[in-house]
């Protein structure tokens, strides 16, 4: 009898072991391999695309699909590798049922961060499922956040004297630190989650990043997670940066004595949404200006372009910001809009140069006017008129050409 019963339990316990199985999807890497030439499918199965304008370069074709060059994509992988390797790969698997590699995980996140398409699409394109690519995708979007954070930082002392130097040399501003701007991420919310405060201006439910950037357009300061249906300047009082620089935590380097009786602090340039403070100056409003003011105002939009521009790029490069997001976690789309930053960050850092065609054809938050603050600080308003007077005061000696 004793064998009988043996008998009977084992196939009993196979079953549940075999049930187990088909639940987890564990697949052993030695008997399923892992996916290793993911480019050459990837490219030989995406390069042919009818309708869409593909360089025949796979180089630049591998550019076109991920926006960053090869070895960029390579030192991305090199951060998150450790993270991705060292979780269960459960599920992980394409239709061949080969393990996918730390690389096509990364191009799977990449392609959905840049592309904007949906899961199905970015699946279909790699041959994997969309609960693969939701998978994957956070999982990169976790560890880069964690991986990558020094790629978004204020510079340091000597960095800052470098950006101040460049922003002197091209737009002839003394102290300059840098140009803030700020763009609407749209989504749509389930019922159950909409509110007013969400609905912006606009009429669609969004939330606000705010940026600072250098010469480069680097993001080196980001606020995000704040509902649309906020102003700008109001955005701004409610950051890290506003509370640094309010006391005098951040923005506190040396003063700049640029001429007998002009002195000039630390700054950043910004819009007419944005308060005209000591350490954020703004331009004149347009109407009936002197010639003075408005060479400053010129200069002034020249400076303040670069934060449009890197706006127009992030959003351009990372097409998932400018499509309508539906439905995201709120609590999870911050880290989405941030690692979007850090890529476009590690992509000047590596000094790859931003994919030809990708920035927006328009403003990056088309459709959204610009409200302005009429908040004026006295010493931002002596900030202003110090800058002006050093502008005039130099191109009176400046010679005749």
């Amino acid at each position: 009898m004793a064998p009988h019963k043996k008998s009977k339990r084992k196939p009993k316990k196979d079953k549940k072991l075999k049930k187990h199985k088909s639940r987890s999807l564990v697949v052993p890497v030695e008997s399923k391999g892992i996916e290793s030439d993911w480019w050459h499918s990837f490219w030989h199965k995406n390069s042919s695309t009818p309708g869409a304008s593909v360089p025949v370069d796979e180089e630049e074709g591998f550019k076109y699909f991920f926006r960053v060059s090869k070895k960029t994509f390579e030192y991305i992988c090199s951060l998150v590798r450790e993270d991705l390797i060292s979780r269960p790969p459960s599920g992980l698997i394409n239709i061949e049922g080969r393990l996918l590699s730390v690389e096509k995980q990364v191009a799977i996140a990449i392609r959905r961060l840049a592309s904007g398409e949906s899961q199905v699409s970015v699946g279909a394109s790699f041959g994997v499922g969309q609960s693969t690519v939701s998978q994957v995708t956070w999982r990169f979007i976790e560890a880069l956040e964690e991986r990558a954070k020094h790629h978004v930082k204020w510079p340091d002392a000597g960095k800052m004297d470098e950006i101040k130097s460049k922003f002197e040399a091209v737009f002839g501003l003394p102290n300059c630190c840098g140009a803030i701007d700020a763009t609407h991420i749209i989504m749509t919310l389930p019922a159950v989650q909409t509110s007013d405060d969400w609905c912006d201006q606009e009429n669609n439910y969004s939330m606000f990043l705010q940026g600072v950037v250098d010469h480069e357009m680097r993001f080196l300061d980001i606020v995000t997670g704040w509902p649309g249906a906020m102003t700008v300047s109001r955005l701004l009082k409610c950051s890290g940066l506003y509370r640094l620089c309010e006391a005098d935590e951040r923005l506190n380097g040396s003063t700049r004595n640029v001429s007998e009786g002009i002195d000039v602090r630390e700054y950043i340039v910004g819009g007419v949404g944005y308060p005209l403070l000591p350490w954020l100056i703004t331009p004149y409003e347009s109407d009936g200006l002197s010639a003075s003011l408005s060479a400053f105002n010129t200069v002034h939009e020249a400076a303040s372009s670069l934060s449009v521009k890197a706006f127009m790029h992030l959003k351009g490069s990372w097409r998932i910001l400018n499509k309508v997001m539906w439905r995201p976690d709120k609590r999870k789309l911050p880290s989405i809009i941030l690692v979007c930053c850090l890529l476009h960050n590690i992509i000047i850092d590596n000094g790859d140069l931003f994919h030809p065609d990708v920035a927006l054809s328009g403003h990056h938050d088309s459709g959204y006017g610009e409200q302005n603050c009429k908040q004026v600080d006295p010493l931002g308003r002596a900030m202003r008129e110090n800058i002006v007077k050093h502008l005039q005061h130099g191109k009176d000696k400046s010679p005749l050409e």
